[in-house]
């Protein structure tokens, strides 16, 4: 059988992976008593030349039909699945919806044998006057676009945008799926539905940002950077979640996007961009300064977690001169007393209990030390206090 080859659908090239080798898992088998059907029996009971078949399931007897025999391709190989894809593409014609149906079951597993017209017919398919076989095409898109990326392109493409939520919701899983097998792919569609006038495709297409994120992608860190620029406050909320992530994974990227989501009027943005400053390594030059300048922000919250990291930053002495100097200007009481909390060295100016914090504890006394003193009449340890009837006797 030949490799299926994913290309490019724009350019129709093939598409480069850092693995050559690497496999996409195609579609889980349904079971059913169609598993029980002899293989000699398959393609026979499929085409029509045998009306039924009995079978022993878990059991259990059970009378097979044309449908069960399509049903029972998917376990077909070699050769014989290349007799079996005749009598599939039969099935997709065919008069009847349940046997329509039943071809949309077994095309996914098929394909992956040969895939030649299939997916002609389930694009037709999704149109057909039968709801039961239109429904059945969407699930079949769905379980195809992961494993199929190039050969269901387009029809990926007009399924997103169809009026029909049963329709698009069908094909969004399939987008979803096709984040994680093949996110080169997945990144191009979402990067033309984040430019839909429809504010609902822009904030869906933002939301699987996550699933490709961390694929060190320039195009994919592009795609974050234009929906942290859209005017939709929910979109620009999805992409904003990708940020914490990629503080670890792309720090240069990410500060330079937390630089301008740090000053987005949505406070749940900005929340995103706290969450990756604080994720931030603080040794980056370019981090230092974001974290610096962010404490003079005119949004408190960043300016609060801004001060929170400059521990991270500076020595004391430096900590303290900065803290003075913002305090200048500062007008918040819950900023102020932060600042006002770094200028406190509690090792000196604070109370007793918060010097003696920072104390070792004395060394336990060896046992046998402890009984040598203790033989001779010593104490170990801190000796009791004088009585006060003492104190006035001296």
């Amino acid at each position: 059988m030949a490799r299926y080859i994913a290309r490019d659908p724009r350019t129709g090239r093939p598409i480069h992976t850092e693995s050559p080798q690497r496999k996409v898992k195609g579609a889980k088998i349904e079971e059913g008593p169609f598993m029980a059907i002899p293989e000699g029996k398959i393609n026979p009971l499929a085409c029509g030349e045998i009306n039924t078949i009995s079978v022993r399931w878990r059991g259990k007897e059970h009378q097979m039909n044309r449908c069960d025999g399509i049903h029972a391709l998917i376990r077909l190989h070699g050769k014989e699945a290349w007799e079996g894809h005749a009598t599939l593409i039969d099935a997709l014609m065919d008069d009847d919806p349940a046997v329509r149906c039943a071809g949309l079951f077994a095309l996914p597993h098929m394909a992956e044998q040969r895939s030649d017209e299939l997916f002609d017919h389930l694009s037709v398919l999704l149109d057909d006057q039968s709801s039961s076989v239109r429904k059945a095409a969407g699930r079949c898109l769905a379980l195809t676009a992961p494993v199929f990326p190039s050969a269901t392109e387009s029809t990926l493409a007009n399924e997103l945008r169809h009026h029909l939520k049963v329709r698009c919701d069908e094909a969004w899983r399939g987008l979803s799926g096709l984040c994680e097998t093949w996110p080169e792919v997945a990144g191009d569609h979402i990067d033309e539905l984040l430019l839909e006038d429809d504010v609902e495709l822009r904030r869906k297409a933002s939301g699987l940002l996550r699933k490709i994120v961390h694929k060190k992608d320039a195009m994919v860190w592009d795609l974050v950077g234009w929906a942290l620029a859209d005017e939709d406050a929910g979109t620009r909320r999805n992409a904003s979640r990708c940020l914490p992530g990629l503080a670890n994974r792309a720090p240069k990227v990410a500060i330079i996007l937390a630089e301008k989501a740090i000053f987005d009027s949505d406070s749940k943005v900005v929340d995103q961009a706290i969450r990756c400053i604080e994720a931030l390594d603080t040794d980056h030059g370019r981090a230092r300064d974001l974290i610096i300048n962010g404490c003079s922000n005119a949004n408190v919250s960043v300016r609060l977690a801004c001060i929170n990291i400059l521990p991270r930053l500076m020595s004391d002495d430096v900590l303290r001169d900065q803290a003075s100097e913002l305090l200048r200007d500062e007008k918040n009481p819950k900023v102020i007393k932060e600042l006002n909390s770094l200028l406190d060295d509690v090792q000196w100016s604070g109370t007793e209990s918060q010097k003696n914090s920072f104390l070792s504890p004395a060394p336990s006394v060896p046992q046998v030390d402890r009984e040598i003193v203790e033989s001779q009449g010593g104490i170990v340890g801190l000796e009791p206090l004088p009585k006060k009837e003492d104190l006035r006797h001296d």
